[in-house]
């Protein structure tokens, strides 16, 4: 008797298998956390890339002026070639959401991005990258504000990985 593993690999079943890679790209949305985070984001996003947008800043403003910080009711997003997008908007279009941190960073934005994902029911990835001298306990602090939020949480401990991560998610 074959095992299920053996007769799914025999060329009478493999007859039924689709030839062709999927042709749909996705529309991923990658943002960067923090001023650290942006500069490993920018490097990533020389690569090629087949559907992933990159952005490097995130402000929010009350008033909904891009380029305003303090918490607020409107949030903006840059990108790499300095174009201030919404960050709603953007969401929208997306089918998931990327955010990268730094250990030890500020990562609290993500709760405001958690919020437009909820609302266009998008899946939101995040990525710590625990830079040189990132103790333990700094990983942990930007873990804890990005649990709550993230259907997806991982520590990536090189610019590589994170790469190899979202071809992974095939952006």
């Amino acid at each position: 008797m074959q095992s299920e593993s053996a007769r799914v690999t025999t060329a009478r079943e493999a007859g039924y298998r689709i030839q062709y890679p999927n042709s749909k790209t996705r529309s991923v949305k990658v943002i960067a956390l923090d001023p650290a985070s942006a500069k490993l984001v920018d490097e990533i996003s020389q690569e090629p890339w087949n559907g992933a947008r990159f952005f490097t800043a995130l402000s929010f403003s009350a008033d909904g002026e891009p380029g305003a910080t303090g918490a607020g009711l409107q949030a903006w997003l840059q990108d790499i070639a300095g174009r201030t997008m919404s960050l709603v908007e953007e969401i929208a279009s997306s089918d998931f959401v990327v955010v990268v941190t730094s250990a030890g960073e500020d990562a609290r934005a993500v709760s405001v991005i958690a919020d437009a994902c909820a609302l266009h029911h998008k899946s939101l990835v995040a990525l710590v990258a625990p830079g040189e001298g990132a103790s333990d306990a700094d990983v942990s602090a930007s873990m804890a504000h990005l649990r709550p939020f993230a259907r997806m949480l991982v520590i990536a401990h090189a610019p590589d990985y994170i790469s190899a991560m979202l071809t992974a998610l095939r952006a």
